[in-house]
């Protein structure tokens, strides 16, 4: 199952480790910059010259998210093309946090976040019923932009009322907050992975530790670049 797993006890011993696992869909429109985005996260590298996604495709980033935590992110590169396809149901199960991204240089990709994020949210939810969190990026962020992207405050709103846990501008090229924008994800994922296991007296130290080791940029909810 593609959820958490925790391979250590709550009297586990010092080195010991707490291990999770979580699927992580990123989705939007062809050309958006998703396997772009994904390749300068988990392999800090960049090229103008990837072939369209088909399907889906699948990478894997190992966090060392404090000492005592390794967070493994099974990311899901999912083809521009899929929401008009029967199998997102299939690729999205068991996901807990999500990345729609659009094209800041073309006003129409923002356009279609509405659609990819009613199909995310009527596809999969967390065991209470909610939403998984979703995070927008506005890639391309160093290159012209067009539209609603121009102004932060009406972004802010959009996120708001569209449901989104937050967004980012970013660039795979420059390497532009995508690192944030992923521990911003995890955490919000963590947060939810410790209300689900209840009120314990290990999970509230977790929870405790968690916060603790929150990167204090990971607040912020976009660039300015």
């Amino acid at each position: 199952m593609i959820n958490s797993t925790h391979n250590s006890a709550p009297s586990a011993g010092v080195g010991e480790k707490r291990e999770h696992l979580y699927k992580i869909l990123v989705i939007g429109e062809l050309g958006a910059g998703k396997t772009s985005i994904i390749k300068r996260y988990v392999h800090q590298f960049f090229s103008q010259h990837y072939r369209a996604t088909i399907g889906v495709d699948f990478a894997l980033k190992v966090l060392n998210w404090d000492p005592h935590t390794i967070i493994r992110l099974q990311l899901w590169d999912i083809a521009g093309q899929e929401r008009f396809g029967n199998m997102t149901r299939v690729y999205y199960k068991e996901a807990v946090g999500a990345f729609i991204v659009f094209d800041v240089t073309r006003s129409a990709t923002l356009e279609a976040v509405v659609k990819w994020k009613q199909d995310l949210d009527s596809k999969v939810q967390l065991p209470d019923g909610s939403p998984i969190p979703c995070v927008l990026l506005a890639n391309k962020c160093d290159q012209q932009k067009e539209g609603l992207v121009n102004s932060p405050g009406k972004m802010d709103d959009y996120c708001k009322e569209k449901g989104f846990a937050g967004w980012f501008e970013t660039s795979a090229k420059e390497n532009i907050n995508i690192e944030e924008a992923a521990r911003f994800l995890v955490n919000k994922i963590l947060q939810n992975d410790q209300l689900m296991k209840g009120n314990g007296a290990q999970d509230q130290v977790d929870g405790e530790r968690f916060a603790l080791n929150q990167s204090p940029t990971s607040s912020k909810k976009s660039c300015s670049c």
